[in-house]
C-alpha cells in the first residue's frame, strides 16, 4: 500500500503539469477493476471550458503518452467515463486463456492506427493467505467444520449480532477481531473454539495458513472463464472500425477454442448498426413516395432523388478532410442531406414540369427551369449553410456532436448546391428520355391554351 500510494501521487504530480487539469482525487487499494493494496484509481477534474486550452479529448491523449513514458513501476490508462453509465466504451471475451489474452493485447497495441489505450480490465496475480481445514485432526479433536468455518469468520469477517437504538437511530451490531489480531497467518493461534468438554483449541492447530499467488477475481461470462478487455478507438477511427479490427485479431491470431462476445456499449452499437441500411432506405422511400404524390408520377421522383449522391459525395469529402469518424452524429447527417438535396431538385423539376404543361419542349422547358431556379436554390443553400456553420466551430459541452453533423450537413450543402444545379437538369432530361419523349418536341397542351402552373403563379 504504500508503494502504491507513492506510485499515484508521482501520477498526480505529472497530471498537475498540465494547464488543463484544476485538480484530481487520488483514490489508493481501489480501482474499477477491483481491490487490492496494488490498485489504484484518480478522477481528474478538469476547468471549465474558457479556462483550459485543450479538449478532454486532446488532455487524454498527452496524459497516456506522458504516463507511459514516465511512470514505470504501474500500468497507467486514462480515460474518459461512458455517456451512459454503466456502458463502458467496448469489452469481450485464463493457462490457454492467459496466453491469448497476452497475444490480444499485443497486437492490438501494435495496431496503433485504429486501436489505442486496449488492455484487460482486471487486477494481475497477487499474494494471497490459502487457509485450510484438517478435518481429521479437527474431528478427532470433537470439532466440526461448521464449528471451524464460524470461529474463522467471526475472526475476519463482520457478522451481524444484534441491532441497538442510539439517538434515535437503529444502528446494527457488527462482530470482527481487532484489525491488529487478524493481518498475519499467525493471528489463528489467538483464537480458540470450543471442543467437546469444554476445551478451548487454537483455530491454529486445525487450520493451515500458505502463501499463494492467484487472481483476485474470476471472471465468467456465460459460464465460461473469461477476461473482460477495454479499449478505445484511435483519433479519426470510428468505434464500429475499431470493433472490427478487434474483431479480426481474435479470428486470425488467437488459437481454436479462444472466442469473444460483446457487452455494454459495444453490444448495443452492434445491434443498432445493422439498422442503418434500412434506415437510409426507409429515408429515400418516404421521399420518393411524397415526390410521387406530388406530381402524380412515379418517374419524375426519380429524377430527384438522381441529384441526391451528390450531396452524400460532399458529405463524406468534408467528413474525410476534418478526421471525422462514421458515427451516429454522421449518419443524422446523411439523412439530412437526403431530403436538402432532394428539396433543390424540387425547385428545378417543378419549373420544367409546368414549363412542359404549357407547351414548352423539353429542351426549353429545362433551361427555363434551371435559368429561373439558380439564383433561388443558391440564396436558400447559402443562407443553410450559414445557419449551420456555427456548430462547425463550436466550442464547449457537446462540440464534438456539433462538428459531426455541422460539418456533413455543410459539405453536402455546398455539393449539392453548387454541382446539384448542374446535375439536376441532367437527370430530369435522361429520365424523360428514358421513358420515350423527344427532347425538342413540344408537349400537347391541354385545353388548347397555356395553363400557368402553381409554381409559376407563385413567382408572379
Amino acid at each position: 500500500m504504500p508503494r502504491t500510494r507513492e506510485v499515484m501521487q508521482h501520477i498526480n504530480a505529472i497530471i498537475e503539469r498540465s494547464p488543463d487539469v484544476d485538480y484530481a482525487f487520488l483514490i489508493v487499494g481501489s480501482s474499477f477493476t477491483g481491490t487490492g493494496e496494488n490498485a489504484g484509481r484518480a478522477f481528474v477534474h478538469l476547468k471549465p471550458w474558457d479556462q483550459r486550452p485543450h479538449t478532454a479529448a486532446e488532455f487524454i491523449r498527452w496524459a497516456n503518452m506522458t504516463l507511459s513514458r514516465e511512470i514505470h513501476d504501474a500500468r497507467v490508462y486514462v480515460l474518459n467515463l461512458p455517456t451512459v453509465r454503466g456502458l463502458g466504451v467496448f469489452g469481450g471475451g485464463r493457462g490457454g486463456l492467459s496466453a491469448a489474452q497476452e497475444t490480444l493485447l499485443a497486437k492490438a497495441a501494435a495496431d496503433k492506427r485504429t486501436l489505442s489505450g486496449v488492455r484487460a480490465n482486471l487486477l494481475p496475480p497477487a499474494p494471497q493467505v490459502h487457509l485450510t481445514v484438517d478435518r481429521v485432526q479437527a474431528q478427532s479433536m470433537g470439532l466440526s467444520a461448521s464449528d471451524v468455518y464460524a470461529a474463522l469468520q467471526l475472526m475476519l469477517a463482520p457478522v451481524y449480532a444484534n441491532d441497538f437504538v442510539y439517538q434515535g437511530r437503529v444502528l446494527r451490531v457488527l462482530l470482527q477481531a481487532d484489525a491488529p489480531w487478524r493481518m498475519t497467518p499467525e493471528s489463528l493461534g489467538h483464537f480458540y473454539v470450543a471442543g467437546t468438554g469444554g476445551n478451548m483449541i487454537p483455530l491454529a492447530n486445525v487450520v493451515h495458513a500458505d502463501w499463494v499467488v492467484g487472481p483476485p477475481s474470476l471472471t465468467r461470462f456465460n459460464g465460461y472463464a473469461a477476461v473482460e478487455i477495454t479499449g478505445n478507438n484511435a483519433p479519426g477511427r470510428s468505434s464500429g472500425e475499431a470493433m472490427q479490427a478487434m474483431q479480426n485479431i481474435v479470428g486470425a491470431q488467437l488459437p481454436r477454442g479462444i472466442a469473444n462476445d460483446w457487452a455494454g456499449q459495444s453490444l448495443q452499437e452492434l445491434i443498432s448498426g445493422s439498422q442503418a441500411p434500412m434506415l437510409f432506405a426507409l429515408s429515400i422511400l418516404v421521399v420518393y413516395l411524397c415526390l410521387a404524390a406530388l406530381y402524380e408520377s412515379w418517374s419524375v421522383p426519380a429524377a430527384v432523388l438522381m441529384a441526391v449522391p451528390v450531396g452524400l459525395v460532399g458529405t463524406a469529402i468534408a467528413a474525410l478532410l476534418r478526421g471525422l469518424p462514421n458515427d451516429v452524429f454522421f449518419k443524422v447527417g446523411l439523412i439530412t442531406i437526403i431530403g436538402l438535396s432532394a428539396k433543390n431538385a424540387i425547385l428545378i423539376v417543378e419549373f420544367a414540369v409546368t414549363a412542359q404543361k404549357n407547351g414548352k419542349s423539353l429542351h426549353e422547358g429545362v433551361l427555363e427551369a434551371a435559368r429561373l431556379r439558380f439564383r433561388p436554390i443558391l440564396m436558400t443553400s447559402f443562407a443553410f449553410i450559414l445557419g449551420v456553420f456555427p456548430m462547425v466551430i463550436s466550442t464547449g459541452a457537446g462540440a464534438n456532436a456539433r462538428h459531426a453533423i455541422g460539418t456533413g450537413v455543410v459539405g453536402g450543402m455546398l455539393s449539392a448546391a453548387l454541382l446539384g444545379v448542374l446535375m439536376i437538369p441532367v437527370c430530369y432530361v435522361a429520365v424523360r428520355r428514358l421513358l420515350g419523349e423527344k427532347l425538342d418536341e413540344p408537349a400537347p397542351v391541354a385545353g388548347g391554351g397555356a395553363i400557368p402552373g402553381p409554381a409559376q403563379r407563385r413567382d408572379e
